[in-house]
């Protein structure tokens, strides 16, 4: 099972621990993810079931290049990283 963490900023808006997950992509992963944390899943993707412009998710290190549908691939040993985006000067 792919294991999904959160970073400590996003932690800080929405309870949401590391956990493990089945899927071969990471809508699929994220998707028994939210299951079991339903309001993560309405932070963390907006109406239409795509990346909120204010987070980013990395999967074996790699940003995800599919934001609208995240059909990006996940092995059964990925590790994905959810994190919102931070900006300022």
């Amino acid at each position: 099972m792919a294991r999904v963490h959160f970073t400590a900023n996003l932690r800080r808006h929405v309870d949401c621990a590391s956990m493990e997950a089945d899927g071969g992509t990471v809508r699929e992963v994220l998707g028994h993810v939210f299951a079991v944390q339903d309001r993560l899943g309405s932070y963390v993707l907006d109406d239409q079931g795509a990346l909120r412009k204010h987070m980013t998710i990395l999967v074996d290190g790699r940003r995800i290049d599919d934001v609208e549908r995240l059909s990006d691939a996940v092995s059964p040993a990925s590790e994905i990283w959810v994190m919102q985006a931070l900006s300022g000067g």
